[in-house]
């Protein structure tokens, strides 16, 4: 049910497929967010229009509102929220620990304060999966600790309950038509992620995460992170780096050997008025466009760029119309989107080096 063919390689980058329940995963492949069974400002129709594949959906918002119980008597996350494709649910892991200021972390479980209204609740791996169970997805998550990146002491002790945590969570998994992913983690200490990678490429699951990267290490720690984890996952297994999503990031985790990424910057960069382009990042609320009859990227073949000028984008934001967000949401997606499609052509062909050094060096003209 769940396959991952390598199709090419170009170094270490990599093109496959993903096969899923609700179809296959052509990779590289980037994830727009719906951390609530929506990715705000798109419809369903936007995203197959855009070419999506994948969508994440976050299990500890979905748990809090409307409920994982009324999803599952709903008909589950695809008849929800009316998306045929692939969905991938995080465990809630992350949210537990960076949305809650009250946690209680033991080595059984999380818990933890609703950041809705303040009720308490508990994660556990257990928990974690059945609440998964309860969505559908056709990718979940182990329930992982992620830890101050830079912390050795608390790196320590959490890669210990990750393992432990991830060993439960294979024993509770029921539905065979999921595909369990392990998360590596261990910080930016390179004998953490390697005895991570090892143990969890012993439990000989479907596909590997990789967490708690692009939240505080510089960009050289995330980058030599993933170079010691790389080498220990299997060739014949997705690698999925979680949470990371700007363009030069993309670039850079392709370059090293992943397969899955997922971000909420397009969203939330839209959502503040900036556009990403392949040169960098605009303010699109910025005086200067105020009178610009161009598209918001030269060159750019989506929906917003075809149709609607600078100007009228910046009057929208400045306005606090709706529009301005949707459009400009199109567009971010659109660009990386359309970067995933750029570099799956480029391995096909053993030229990804020279589009990594040709777009790298555009964006950091920027």
């Amino acid at each position: 049910m769940f396959e991952f063919d390598l199709l090419a390689t170009s170094g270490r980058a990599r093109a496959g497929r993903f096969s899923t329940p609700h179809g296959d995963l052509l990779t590289p492949v980037f994830a727009p967010v719906g951390t609530a069974a929506t990715v705000k400002a798109l419809t369903p129709a936007h995203l197959h229009e855009l070419g999506a594949q994948l969508v994440l959906s976050n299990t500890y918002h979905l748990y809090l509102r409307p409920g994982d119980e009324l999803v599952r008597d709903l008909g589950g996350l695809h008849h929800f929220m009316q998306w045929p494709g692939p969905i991938l649910t995080d465990s809630g892991g992350f949210q537990v620990f960076s949305l809650s200021d009250t946690r209680k972390i033991d080595d059984d479980g999380v818990t933890f304060k609703s950041h809705l209204d303040g009720s308490l609740h508990r994660f556990t791996p257990e928990r974690s999966i059945a609440i998964q169970e309860n969505l559908g997805a056709d990718v979940i998550m182990a329930f992982d600790e992620c830890p101050p990146p830079l912390d050795r002491a608390y790196n320590e002790v959490a890669l210990r309950r990750t393992h432990a945590w991830a060993e439960r969570c294979v024993a509770a998994k029921t539905r065979a038509d999921q595909a369990l992913f392990g998360i590596v983690q261990g910080g930016v200490f390179a004998d953490l992620r390697a005895e991570s990678a090892r143990f969890l490429v012993g439990l000989d699951l479907p596909g590997y995460a990789i967490g708690g990267l692009a939240v505080g290490e510089s960009k050289a720690e995330m980058h030599a992170a993933l170079d010691v984890v790389e080498p220990l996952l299997p060739t014949h297994k997705p690698r999925y780096l979680m949470g990371v999503g700007s363009p030069e990031d993309l670039v850079n985790g392709v370059a090293r050997g992943v397969d899955i990424f997922d971000c909420v910057l397009p969203t939330r960069l839209a959502r503040n008025s900036a556009a990403l382009t392949r040169s960098g990042r605009l303010n699109m609320s910025n005086a200067a466009y105020a009178r610009d009859p161009g598209p918001i990227e030269p060159g750019c073949t989506c929906y917003a760029c075809r149709n609607f000028s600078r100007a009228y984008v910046r009057h929208l934001m400045r306005s606090g119309e709706i529009l301005g967000a949707v459009l400009l949401t199109i567009h971010n997606v659109h660009l990386l989107l359309t970067m995933m499609r750029e570099m799956r052509q480029a391995i096909f062909e053993d030229r990804f080096a020279a589009y990594t050094e040709a777009f790298l060096s555009a964006w950091s003209k920027a």
